[in-house]
């Protein structure tokens, strides 16, 4: 926990004052019309308003709607509607004012931004299910009014992530989890990078601060070799750019610590092999956007006439822009001792566009604009999705990160119109993004004279004619085949008007959900439900069931049928289920503001480990309390895990190992150059050398080259660590890396 100094009442108010009288000069330096009066009123209005009030850290309250307020004018740009929002953001939730009397001393606009940001209670998913998940879904529907909600939302959690040093660990967890789940992602879809970096950094630092440290002193470590090493590149094109006439500025960019450790993870390598450390950026003045492109295009000859290029590197983002509205001229290229390093060639407005995304465009808004056609897109999209929501948080929260969130991939129509949709998106997908007619009545697809089946997944690049046919109509196997909120609403609401298939669906439904939790489907629960519902007839719930109109999740249903199955059960399906014996009493309930100390080197540890990611003593790792009170351990950076901090935070609790026993299972992929005796080597090391057990192996040889699977019984990370670098030294032995 971070210690605060404390001031007198006197130091505190001068303190506040010069935070606010900050912003005011940010504010007065921008291009925005001047409207000092209502910032001033929005200001006093939230002091007075958060009086007395103080942060965890024990700084008063007032200072965090400043902080957001600087954040949302000095590195978003915004203007006063916006940094007035950012004042108020926390009145309606924190004190007795409300929506209107916010509306009666700033207006509709301000109170509509102020109650979009305004955190709510409970929610659609229920008391005991996600309110993050409920709050995100008030803000997307606040965001298609308004982008300006989202944006004063993303400030406010960025200055949250600054200041997440007061937390409890729990809750540096959580909050650090759902910002690396839905807000950075969030940012980066908006096209704010630099704060998208940020987000992920410091969210980073929080779940895995050792590693964060460790990558932070490699890169200080390295920093006077990058800089020689970029300077050498950079040198002939500074000559060029002169030479030309060119105004420019050259940064050096590393990568950050997040994408690093990312890439360790992905690709399993260590930080050495990690080849675009190194990235340049150029950006030139502009005063005649027609000579925009043209000149990055010179630009690029400059890097090209004196550096080998990578041919697979290159990515124009100046003729067909990303969805976010970023713009760039992408290459990859040769530099000193073998290095390749990337180069982003930019405008200053292509810069700025790629540093604040959309909270750019206000700047450069002249009338109609192409890239509010873009944007306009994206909120439909979210409204696509909102039109018919998961009834389910987690559901919700991997609906919104599969439409809004995945890398987008760009196709074209046989007329050489551009279509962007998320990656993994099929022809389905396809057709009803060009048409909701044309989805209802689709039959296949044609790539490069080649026909394919509706559920073909379509690649960037892919030019594709969509086959129809009046005689087909929409089934329910298409709601398989599509991945868009857009194509899954229509398909339903199709079937929906299909009274017969809805019945049929319903009851498969309910039959499986009481299936899944060991249920006997009977005549008295149905009957219970009917008259709960207040309906007719079976027929009539199981038609309700199959159009989604009852939430088989909702809390009647749990009190009907399921009241004593676990509550994580019900959410992802069983990875948390733990069943009581009979006449076993209720464990002590978990204190989930102290860290749980694990204790595996007992015969009955005091956890239970999830099968998705297989922690060991050592690793960094977390524990979620189930019904029973029981702690379920994952490793920090397990998916499952990460969605569930963005879910389900008040069940989490901070972890540390209190020992190792040697009952864990590790897996450990081995390559290197084939020959005689190099598996009786690997094995004997392993046995004889080191005493430890293999409980599995799998060799393969192809050519000179062979790949190993070792499974070995292991006690921790340490052990782990140790086995791999003495497989190292074994001859021929190129690469030796922890799997699972």
């Amino acid at each position: 926990m971070t210690s605060y100094p404390t001031y007198s009442l006197e130091e505190e108010d001068r303190m506040v004052e010069n935070a606010y009288q900050e912003v005011l000069r940010a504010y007065l330096a921008s291009n925005h019309r001047k409207k000092v009066e209502i910032i001033e009123k929005a200001f006093r209005f939230a002091k007075e308003a958060h009086k007395g009030v103080r942060r965890r850290s024990g700084e008063p309250y007032i200072l965090h709607p400043i902080a957001v307020a600087k954040i949302v004018i000095s590195e978003l740009g915004l203007g006063s509607t916006s940094i007035c929002a950012a004042f108020l953001h926390d009145v309606i939730e924190d004190t007795e004012y409300t929506r209107e009397d916010i509306e009666a001393s700033f207006g509709p606009k301000i109170a509509d931004i102020v109650d979009g940001l305004t955190k709510i209670s409970g929610g659609r998913f229920g008391t005991q299910s996600s309110m993050q998940a409920e709050n995100f879904r008030k803000l997307l529907l606040s965001m298609s009014n308004d982008i300006r909600v989202v944006l004063v939302k993303i400030a406010d959690r960025l200055h949250n992530m600054r200041t997440l040093g007061s937390m409890r660990p729990e809750k540096q967890l959580k909050i650090a989890g759902e910002t690396l789940y839905v807000y950075a992602p969030l940012a980066h879809r908006l096209g704010l990078f630099k704060i998208k970096q940020e987000l992920e950094d410091l969210s980073f630092k929080y779940e895995h601060p050792q590693k964060y440290q460790w990558i932070k002193e490699r890169l200080s470590e390295t920093s006077d070799a990058r800089e020689r090493i970029v300077e050498e590149f950079v040198k002939p094109v500074r000559e060029k750019l002169d030479a030309a006439g060119f105004k420019y500025e050259i940064k050096a960019r590393v990568k950050s610590a997040y994408s690093i450790f990312n890439k360790m993870e992905t690709k399993k390598v260590p930080f050495e092999e990690i080849y675009d450390l190194y990235a340049v950026r150029v950006i030139f003045e502009n005063d005649d956007d027609a000579l925009e492109k043209i000149r990055c295009w010179q630009i690029y000859t400059f890097f090209t006439d004196g550096h080998r290029v990578h041919p697979d590197r290159l990515r124009d983002w100046t003729s067909t822009p990303k969805a976010n509205g970023y713009r760039a001229l992408h290459l990859t290229a040769m530099g000193p001792e073998g290095k390749w390093i990337e180069v982003q060639i930019r405008s200053r407005k292509m810069d700025e566009i790629a540093e604040l995304g959309y909270a750019a465009h206000w700047k450069y808004k002249t009338g109609v604009h192409e890239d509010e056609t873009e944007l306009d897109t994206w909120i439909n999209t979210i409204k696509d999705i909102l039109a018919n929501p998961e009834p389910n948080a987690i559901d919700f929260l991997d609906t919104i990160k599969l439409n809004l969130f995945a890398t987008e991939i760009y196709v074209f129509t046989p007329k050489g119109d551009l279509i962007t949709l998320p990656a993994g998106a099929t022809v389905l997908d396809l057709a009803f993004a060009i048409h909701s007619e044309l989805g209802m009545h689709c039959m296949a697809g044609k790539i490069n004279h080649r026909l394919v089946p509706l559920s073909h997944k379509l690649e960037s690049g892919d030019q594709v004619e969509i086959i129809t046919s009046q005689a087909q109509e929409p089934k329910p196997e298409w709601l398989k085949s599509c991945h868009t909120a857009k194509a899954q609403n229509r398909i339903r609401g199709y079937l929906r008007k299909n009274r017969k298939f809805l019945v049929m669906r319903g009851q498969e439904i309910l039959n499986e959900y009481m299936e899944r939790f060991g249920i006997e489907p009977s005549n008295e629960i149905i009957t219970k439900m009917v008259a709960n519902y207040h309906l007719r007839n079976r027929e009539e719930l199981f038609s309700m069931i199959g159009s989604d109109e009852i939430n088989l999740t909702s809390k009647e249903m749990t009190t009907l049928i399921n009241d004593r199955k676990s509550f994580f059960s019900k959410i992802l399906r069983n990875p948390f289920a733990s069943k009581k014996k009979a006449g076993e009493s209720k464990k002590e309930p978990v204190d989930r503001k102290k860290i749980y100390v694990l204790l595996p080197d007992e015969k009955n540890p005091n956890y239970k480990l999830d099968t998705c990611c297989s922690p060991i003593p050592g690793d960094e790792v977390l524990g979620f309390v189930d019904d029973d009170e029981n702690v379920i351990v994952h490793k920090v950076s397990c998916p499952n895990a990460m969605r569930l901090k963005s879910a389900y935070g008040p069940r989490l609790v901070a972890t540390k190992w209190g020992g190792t026993a040697d009952r864990f299972l590790a897996t450990i992929s081995v390559d290197g150059l084939d020959r005689h005796g190099i598996l009786e080597e690997i094995t004997s090391t392993l046995s004889q050398k080191m005493s430890i057990n293999i409980r599995g192996l799998n060799i393969a040889a192809k050519q000179e080259v062979f790949h190993c699977e070792i499974t070995v019984q292991i006690d921790s990370v340490d052990t782990v660590t140790a086995i791999c670098d003495a497989l190292k030294k074994i001859k021929d032995v190129k690469f030796a890396r922890r799997t699972s």
